[in-house]
């Protein structure tokens, strides 16, 4: 990729310009993948997968590159974000086979009626269109969301991080050669060839362009794309995750669940920023904290929490709305399962929360009351992932509630229209 600022080195173009060129490209390349068959591009999705495979070393040399050139400027879960190692390289090819070998939506038929004049109704999945995601960092995001815009029949425009420039390109070298070994418009996945972020402002105007922008990264990108964008927006603000460890939680299931959200991987959105547990089984907490602060993680809690470890600091009220990315987790005692849904309802961000309980009933609650995207069981935060639900992958998490809620895959990508077939029917 190439990092133009405000004039195009080779033509002498404005960013409007090459922003708008973009956007007429990638218009005309949506209208040809809305009718592309299943078959077409499955095809580009595997030989892009084949793609990465080939050049792994080459990704991951540019990815060397990214990281040398933003060390000692953002913290370790950003780097851990940003890096990529074979077994990550894989994963990504992985997971556009994956992609492939989902069924297609386009085309499938959601319902079908017939009215008493003799008219029959279908409602059947169509692409959303354009769709434009804005990302950071995650450069295993340039081949997540290219590969569903492709399987969803939509063209895509990214607009990667500054941080994954070089990382970013050599992915999306592959999948440009497999849309064309497919016989697929190159332009149907394209990568915005600028660090310059005038170019995201450019995006967020560009309705009747772009059909819908997927924002994706941390707080300020995210705010800025919801208060500044032209387009709808798939909203993926914060993810404030919670796990409660009810009075009737197995002791020793809450606490590989509560280490596993946490500490899996600390910079993801679906882990644990927030531990909550029941003030009529307050002891569990103890064991649970210590498991916490012997691997590492930073405990912040309440006067409670405090007490059962010197190590634990005090909590201030911020901490129950802060998505730390780091090994930090708050805790505190809430007063059974009404607190805890009270509390994540209030602090929460609408994004993955459980509850630990052997209570079917009590989980059953949880499961209706949390007002959230993801509302687990007996299970870590952490299965938070459009892979681990049998998506293929994701895009992001929506924490909204408009058209795509949860983990944004192959369907949420698409739209509906009716098809009315009639016999010359005429209204009355």
């Amino acid at each position: 990729m190439v990092a133009l600022t405000s004039e195009d080195l080779a033509g002498g173009q404005s960013l409007d310009a090459i922003m708008a060129s973009i956007g007429e490209r990638a218009r005309a390349a949506a209208a040809h993948m809305a009718l592309a068959t299943t078959e077409s591009k499955n095809n580009a999705l595997i030989a892009a997968a084949a793609a990465i495979r080939r050049d792994a070393d080459t990704i991951l040399a540019a990815n060397r590159r990214d990281l040398a050139a933003v060390q000692g400027t953002l913290s370790a879960s950003m780097l851990d974000r940003l890096a990529l190692d074979p077994k990550r390289v894989e994963g990504i090819a992985r997971g556009l086979e994956e992609v492939a070998a989902l069924p297609d939506p386009v085309g499938a038929s959601l319902a079908r009626w017939s009215r008493p004049n003799g008219l029959d109704i279908e409602r059947v999945r169509v692409p959303l269109g354009v769709i434009g995601i804005i990302y950071e960092s995650r450069p295993n995001v340039t081949a997540d969301a290219g590969a569903l815009c492709l399987k969803a029949g939509n063209a895509a425009i990214l607009r990667g991080g500054s941080e994954s420039t070089q990382s970013s390109a050599a992915i999306h070298r592959c999948l440009t050669e497999g849309l064309g070994a497919a016989g697929l418009p190159a332009d149907a996945v394209q990568l915005v060839p600028t660090t310059d972020r005038a170019a995201v402002g450019i995006m967020l105007g560009m309705a009747g362009v772009i059909d819908v922008i997927v924002p994706r990264g941390g707080r300020s990108l995210v705010e800025r794309v919801m208060n500044e964008s032209k387009v709808p927006v798939f909203a993926h603000l914060e993810g404030i995750c919670h796990v409660y460890v009810d009075r009737a939680a197995d002791l020793a299931m809450a606490r590989g669940i509560v280490m596993n959200a946490k500490m899996r991987r600390v910079s993801v959105c679906g882990a644990a920023e927030t531990l909550l547990v029941d003030s009529a089984a307050a002891g569990n907490a103890a064991p649970i904290v210590r498991d916490l602060l012997d691997a590492g993680c930073e405990v912040r809690g309440d006067a409670a929490i405090q007490a059962i470890d010197p190590r634990v600091i005090p909590a201030v009220e911020a901490d129950w709305t802060t998505e730390y990315l780091e090994p930090v987790i708050s805790a505190r005692i809430v007063d059974g399962v009404d607190g805890a849904i009270a509390h994540i309802n209030h602090h929460g961000s609408h994004h993955t929360d459980s509850i630990v309980t052997e209570d079917q009933a009590t989980a059953e609650r949880f499961l209706n009351e949390v007002d959230s995207g993801i509302v687990l069981v007996n299970a870590s935060t952490q299965f938070a992932d459009g892979g681990e639900f049998g998506m293929g992958a994701e895009i992001g998490i929506s924490t909204g509630k408009m058209h795509a809620r949860g983990p944004v895959g192959v369907e949420q990508l698409t739209s509906y229209k009716y098809k009315v077939r009639g016999r010359g029917q005429v209204r009355p």
